[in-house]
């Protein structure tokens, strides 16, 4: 490098900066390319609204009907993020206005440690503690009788989980808003309850969306954790009580001995490639949302 003179320099690293774009901006694209084509297969055999819309999975007989899988996920990441995304709001709200900066900076590392632990490990906790907790109180209290393998069960799990990510995204965003707007509401005698509910979270709305926006994304592909305690049975839940079975599920417990099989291969691929457009969908909605609002706002 010290053998180029400035100009060739200065070619140099502008050249492998605007590599380094391309290859990360067309990773999605290279994703959602290499899915397609390995659940061609599937999709040039099937008509796609059979694959997406019926209820009857029996490979055996060439039956592949995502619908279970896809309600199951629904249910499952819808039901988390209610769980989650109040107790987050609130949360962030506490710790960046009501509490002093010292807290602050002891909850940080608490946060990241829940937001390392490996998923196997949430499981586990969710089968020694979620699932008997179910069965044994939450179910009788309903009137339900159930093994406590279900879609309440893996919603427990997965809000605990993405808990810290979207708490992380939150503080961050409340931290971004100038001092001397929330100084300025108090001036003029609002409350501190008021200034947090009609100013502060007004102005980090974008980032409240985002960040809700991309837990559901990271929800609805979370995989070892939910598979541990939803009890994987492939039909229509009805209520919360009853078992379940997610995307990313099916891809883990069949891809492994499957790959024998062409069309149940191609499959769990056109199930990957499910997952992939959901999460496209998610993020592709919240920048959409956060556009809007800013240019609404501006």
């Amino acid at each position: 490098m010290y053998l180029l003179n400035r100009s060739q320099r200065h070619k140099v690293n502008y050249t492998w900066m605007i590599i380094s774009l391309l290859l990360v901006a067309s990773l999605p694209f290279l994703l959602f390319l290499g899915l397609y084509l390995k659940s061609f297969l599937l999709i040039h055999d099937y008509h796609l609204g059979d694959l997406l819309f019926s209820k009857v999975w029996k490979p055996g007989s060439g039956k592949f009907g995502f619908y279970p899988f896809i309600v199951g996920s629904i249910w499952v990441t819808l039901l988390a993020m209610l769980i989650s995304a109040p107790i987050c709001l609130l949360t962030a709200i506490y710790v960046t206005q009501y509490t002093r900066k010292r807290f602050l900076r002891i909850m940080h590392p608490a946060i990241d440690i829940l937001a390392g632990i490996p998923s196997v490990v949430y499981g586990v906790w969710g089968i020694l503690v979620i699932v008997p907790f179910i069965s044994k109180f939450v179910g009788p209290l309903f009137g339900v009788e159930t093994l406590g393998y279900s879609i309440l069960a893996a919603a427990l799990v997965l809000s605990v989980m993405i808990i810290p990510f979207i708490l992380n995204i939150l503080i961050e965003v409340f931290r971004t808003i100038p001092m001397e707007l929330k100084e300025a509401s108090l001036s003029l005698g609002a409350t501190q309850w008021q200034t947090v509910k009609s100013v502060l979270v007004k102005k980090a709305l974008p980032g409240i969306i985002a960040a809700f926006g991309f837990g559901l994304a990271r929800a609805f592909g979370e995989t070892m954790a939910v598979l541990m305690v939803v009890g994987n049975v492939v039909r229509l839940p009805k209520s919360v009580f009853d078992p379940g079975y997610t995307l990313p599920a099916l891809i883990a417990n069949n891809y492994g001995e499957m790959l024998s099989i062409p069309k149940y291969e191609s499959a769990l691929m056109f199930a990957a490639l499910i997952l992939l457009a959901v999460s496209l969908f998610f993020n592709l909605v919240m920048h959409f949302f956060i556009d809007r609002y800013n240019k609404f706002a501006s």
